[in-house]
């Protein structure tokens, strides 16, 4: 059974940085709310470690031909990449080293020169890890979106990554949500990356359900900032990482409840075949 949640602000726990729930606003069904939408890399899918390495490499050549001591490491991943797309990460992380590049133009090669060729780099490096890799899914997650199928919630995943579709069918997990909106959906519908709501807000307009009857789960400061923008009744933190300083700053960005795992969520423990 999925405990039952709702939102609110809880900034006494956001200030000590304590994982915690908010104090209800009322009884809803099951999560709180008539639908749930689930970032995809690092809450439905353990691929975040892949996406951060290949940033290393790309950002790491390009620091490295502009002559530059500095390099990529994991907090530069939460907080300049972490949730966003390919071109606005890599934009505002070289931006905040003080390394502003040309934009570069679509479809350009990958390279160190310009913003674009920075972001092929990436593009290229994850894609090679893709492809010989078969991508884990986070068990708790996987709890609880099946408890939700089981109670009528539909569930939809969202992803400024290209190849989101693609993870979610190697971990064996696409079948379970009814909706997908990808980095590729956001091009096509020239939508704005996290922490504009608006990948969000497709993915519950494809549900049939207002974002204000529906949940955020995420891992991303920029995520939850964009659920709480959207107006989302629930919005979930996840914090893998551990330690006080990223469950207060998934707080401070938005988040009404930051927990360790989605499988937190569920009133029941995990059966032993799982």
């Amino acid at each position: 059974m999925v405990g039952h949640l709702s939102g609110g602000a809880n900034p006494a726990a956001a200030a000590a940085g304590e994982r915690g729930g908010p104090a209800p606003r009322g009884p809803r069904r099951s999560l709180g709310v008539q639908a749930a939408v689930f970032d995809t890399d690092g809450v439905v899918t353990d691929s975040a470690p892949a996406h951060e390495a290949a940033w290393k490499g790309a950002f790491d050549a390009c620091l490295a031909a502009a002559g530059r001591e500095r390099r990529f490491a994991t907090e530069d991943y939460h907080r300049w990449v972490d949730g966003r797309s390919r071109l606005e990460g890599a934009e505002a992380f070289l931006a905040g080293c003080g390394l502003f590049l040309p934009p570069g133009r679509p479809g350009e090669p990958p390279g160190t020169g310009t913003v674009a060729a920075v972001a092929a780099r990436k593009e290229e490096l994850f894609s090679l890890w893709l492809g010989g890799h078969r991508v884990a899914p986070w068990p708790g997650t996987v709890r609880l979106v099946r408890a939700l199928r089981r109670e009528n919630v539909p569930c939809a995943a969202v992803s400024a990554s290209r190849h989101a579709t693609q993870a979610l069918r190697s971990a064996g997990v696409l079948a379970l949500f009814s909706a997908v909106v990808d980095g590729r959906e956001a091009t096509r519908l020239r939508l704005p990356g996290k922490p504009d709501p608006a990948l969000f807000l497709e993915a519950v307009r494809r549900l049939g359900v207002p974002a204000s009857e529906a949940a955020v789960i995420e891992d991303a400061t920029a995520g939850v900032e964009a659920g709480r923008r959207g107006g989302f009744a629930l919005v979930v933190g996840v914090d893998r990482v551990g330690g006080p300083g990223n469950a207060q700053a998934l707080f401070r960005h938005g988040a009404d409840r930051v927990v360790g795992d989605p499988g937190e969520l569920l009133d029941e423990p995990p059966s032993e075949e799982e």
